[in-house]
């Protein structure tokens, strides 16, 4: 390594670091910078395909790659560590084993965690829907009840975003007869922010599984056996075998500490070319960066992967002297999964929903998995099984 090498350290192995990390080692430099990509757990995680692990119609392989491996052949120094802290006036990150890593160009883009502690008994009864462990910790729920003498299997889940939606689905299709589930919601509406087709397909997907929803509606408090609802200011009690949550986040423990440049939620504010405000040599993506821009993209994974493409053009012209490009957010559609094999897509016009938005879905977000190596694994499996016929359980 030469005394001219830039290091560039990328904080999160999510679709904002990860993908920001293979834009920069894709470059031709003159002097390739060191990249070193920082996160605490050992796999990178396809979030929109999470739901597919409940059902078995997807393995875990597929959408949760080991960075070993996934990394293999890079330039790209990926260090599993948990961040205790960041100094930015030092330009150094403080893992917590004790390691420092002094940087010239540093990227925080660890998202956020799932915020449960908001009602009473909901940090103790509830199960979050965000990580690669919450669908272990759910499926062996589910397992020990699909085992159990209940007739019934009576599921609660607490917002009907795309996140609640899918997941009800995918429950209600995994537990059929026996599944009795509830859809909560606080709006007065599911999938708010999605076009009216994907949410007449939701509403019609939730009715024929036999979805109860819930809308205008709060929880009150969450007990290991009974969930307490509050719609129009009366309490209701549902008893309960499982609550899953999935609305909520909040920021890491350190990143209040790093600036005083944020916004209520604790998110970092950024420029359009996704600096920080205070600080042009650190870059903020996905859903710990914010923007006082009324036009600001959303906290999706959609967002986070085209910010990461910008991003590392930005990185790239800061260190060469180059005019920084404008983030500007381009929404081309939404795609949400309805059940087994099936979807609801809205893109440019075009509306579909059932079993061929279903592929469709799955061989879009082929596209976008990280490496052309991972990518063609995961398509060899898939056409494997088609012709086959069958769906291949994850083990």
């Amino acid at each position: 390594m030469s005394q001219s090498q830039s290091q560039i350290c990328i904080l999160g192995g999510g679709f904002g670091g990860l993908y920001t990390a293979l834009y920069l080692n894709r470059y031709r430099w003159k002097q390739k910078p060191q990249i070193t990509l920082v996160e605490r757990k050992d796999h990178f995680l396809f979030t929109p395909l999470l739901y597919e692990l409940v059902t078995g119609e997807l393995q875990t392989w597929q959408i949760a790659p080991r960075f070993a491996k996934l990394l293999a052949g890079t330039d790209i120094d990926y260090q599993q560590g948990t961040v205790e802290s960041v100094d930015l006036d030092m330009r150094q990150v403080m893992l917590s084993g004790g390691e420092v890593l002094s940087y010239d160009r540093l990227v925080i883009g660890i998202g956020k965690e799932t915020l449960l502690d908001v009602v009473p008994g909901a940090a103790g009864n509830a199960l979050p829907f965000r990580s690669l462990a919450d669908v272990n910790r759910l499926k062996e729920r589910l397992r020990l009840l699909e085992l159990s003498n209940l007739s019934q299997i009576r599921v609660a889940v607490v917002g009907a975003g795309p996140n609640g939606v899918e997941l009800a689905c995918k429950i209600a299709d995994r537990l059929k007869e026996r599944g009795r589930l509830l859809l909560i919601n606080r709006g007065d509406k599911i999938l708010k922010n999605f076009a009216g087709s994907s949410r007449k397909a939701a509403i019609k997907a939730l009715r024929r599984r036999g979805v109860q929803l819930e809308l205008s509606t709060t929880v009150e408090s969450v007990e290991p056996d009974f969930i307490t609802l509050v719609h129009q200011a009366q309490p209701r009690t549902y008893p309960v075998d499982l609550v899953l949550w999935t609305i909520g986040t909040r920021v890491g423990d350190w990143v209040p500490s790093i600036t005083n440049v944020q916004n209520d939620q604790r998110e970092l504010l950024v420029r359009p070319t996704l600096q920080l405000i205070e600080h042009p040599d650190v870059f903020a993506l996905g859903d710990i960066a914010a923007s006082n821009d009324e036009h600001w993209a959303p906290a999706t994974a959609q967002a986070a992967f085209q910010q990461a493409k910008i991003a590392a053009k930005n990185i790239r012209s800061s260190l060469t002297g180059r005019t920084l490009r404008t983030f500007r957010y381009w929404h081309i559609g939404e795609m949400i999964t309805l059940g087994i094999n099936a979807s609801a897509i809205s893109s440019f016009g075009i509306n579909l929903s059932g079993p061929v938005a279903g592929v469709i879905r799955r061989w879009v977000y082929l596209l976008r998995m990280p490496t052309f190596r991972h990518r063609f694994k995961v398509a060899r499996d898939w056409l494997s099984q088609l012709f086959r016929g069958g769906i291949k359980a994850d083990s």
